[in-house]
């Protein structure tokens, strides 16, 4: 059974534009990978500039194989320069009742 996640991403001053390209990738290495569904994922951004993405791992073990996957944990440490993966208690919009995000669009 698959495994739905919401990954919060606070990015580095001055590495918003490319926390955002990596973002672009993001599942589609996961997937190529083997580790996640093919449920589209969600892309969001808050006040503060932190984006929440929220996807599925296809099981439990495929959360515990991206933790010695080669391709996986390059791509961490390339998210790990442009950001500070933050809780989502720490995303202030997460403590409403109805939390408001703004949709992640891609430029072409």
């Amino acid at each position: 059974m698959g495994q739905i996640v919401i990954a919060c991403y606070r990015p580095k001053p001055g590495a918003e534009a490319a926390l955002k390209e990596l973002m672009r990738t993001h599942v589609q290495r996961l997937a190529a990978e083997g580790l996640v569904t093919n449920r589209t994922p969600i892309l969001m951004q808050v006040a503060d500039g932190t984006f929440v993405e929220v996807f599925e791992w296809k099981s439990e073990e495929a959360v515990e194989a991206a933790h010695t996957n080669p391709a996986v944990l390059k791509m961490w440490e390339e998210y790990e320069e442009v950001c500070d993966y933050v809780p989502v208690s720490a995303v202030p919009e997460a403590s409403e009742l109805f939390s408001g995000f703004r949709p992640v669009v891609f430029e072409e």
